[in-house]
């Protein structure tokens, strides 16, 4: 009884309730944060998990300047079920190179974290063109403006940099050459062997099947290359972790 009094002080002093608060808060944070300090590396390096190449580093910012991330998620629980649907779980290392990262908690539509390789381009111009063709039950808006807005790439060497100042690590050579691979991604028939070397398994097509680089093309792109990186026949995770 004695303690349920005093825990009445708390309750009656707004100043004494936040102070108290903000302490319990605080050490709750400093146990939680603390320890990665000590730690080497908070990421499992994984295998196959690179940089976005221009392209896809454009469609990404695309897909977030749609909104996409709000009925999409890219993250898959290690749950039965989640695994059953989309395939093997989530990755740390996966998003380590997204700023910010787009594992997002609301599923209007399904989780994406797998959705590369899984349809044809056509399937995808298609579905953002007008989505209820292909599944007639949903909700999402039509993209299909998308195609009329081109893309010069001119801005997409600053775009990797500030990237690279966040973190991700493009290389000189990669920022170099990013107008050339930016355009080579989006022409089957260009010289693409550059961009293959710098950015492994990198899908190159015309994804839209128009003349022009639009932002479609980059967002299918992307939308391509999402869990395609690791190979999860040989993947074994760290038992240390």
């Amino acid at each position: 009884m004695a303690i349920l009094d005093k825990h009445a002080i708390l309750e009656k002093s707004p100043t004494l309730l936040l102070t108290a608060s903000l302490l319990v808060v605080t050490i709750g944070g400093l146990v939680e944060i603390a320890p990665l300090f000590w730690l080497e590396n908070t990421i499992e390096d994984v295998e196959g998990v690179r940089p976005y190449s221009p392209l896809e580093l454009a469609g990404r910012d695309i897909y977030i300047r749609e909104g996409c991330y709000v009925c999409h998620s890219q993250m898959i629980r290690p749950m039965r079920d989640e695994v059953e649907r989309y395939g093997h779980y989530s990755l740390a290392a996966e998003s380590k190179y997204d700023h910010p990262f787009q594992w997002g908690s609301k599923r209007t539509g399904p989780d994406l974290a797998r959705v590369g390789g899984r349809y044809s381009d056509a399937w995808h111009l298609d579905h953002l063109i007008d989505p209820q063709s292909v599944v007639p039950e949903s909700v999402m808006p039509k993209y299909s403006f998308l195609l009329n807005a081109t893309l010069d790439g001119d801005d997409i060497g600053d775009l990797m940099s500030v990237h690279r100042f966040v973190g991700v690590p493009y290389t000189d050579a990669q920022i170099e050459a990013a107008y050339a691979d930016f355009t080579a991604q989006g022409d089957p028939d260009s010289d693409y062997d550059g961009l293959i070397e710098r950015y492994p398994g990198a899908v190159v097509a015309n994804f839209d099947g128009q003349s022009a680089l639009t932002e479609m093309d980059a967002l299918i792109a992307y939308l391509q290359i999402l869990g395609t990186m690791v190979d999860f026949s040989t993947f074994t995770p760290d038992a240390s972790r």
